[in-house]
């Protein structure tokens, strides 16, 4: 893994041929001015979309190879999932989404 954007870009090795690699864009977001909004620099994926992923490839997997560790990684995948989507409905909620705000 190489680290084109610290938190943002990130370029993967292939697993078999090195030089076949793969551009993971998360979006970019910058503070408008002096202000708390946010607009975005670099259109991209978000850790949510990320997991969503792996959860489905690791059921996948686990439909063609099953075992307990699989199971274990799937639970702590969709759990990670879970904590961020609370994070994001209690920003929501708070009216902070979108925003440099704690």
């Amino acid at each position: 893994m190489e680290i084109l954007t610290q938190g943002h870009k990130y370029e993967l090795e292939g697993f078999e041929n090195k030089n076949n690699t793969q551009t993971i864009q998360f979006i970019e977001k910058t503070p408008v001015g002096d202000t708390t909004e946010l607009q975005t620099i670099n259109d991209g994926t978000t850790n949510e979309a990320v997991l969503e992923v792996l959860i489905d490839r690791m059921n996948y997997l686990q439909g063609k190879f099953p075992c307990r560790e699989n199971a274990i990684v799937i639970t702590k995948l969709q759990e990670s999932l879970m904590w961020l989507e609370k994070r994001t409905a209690d920003r929501k909620k708070r009216n902070v989404e979108g925003k440099q705000l704690a």
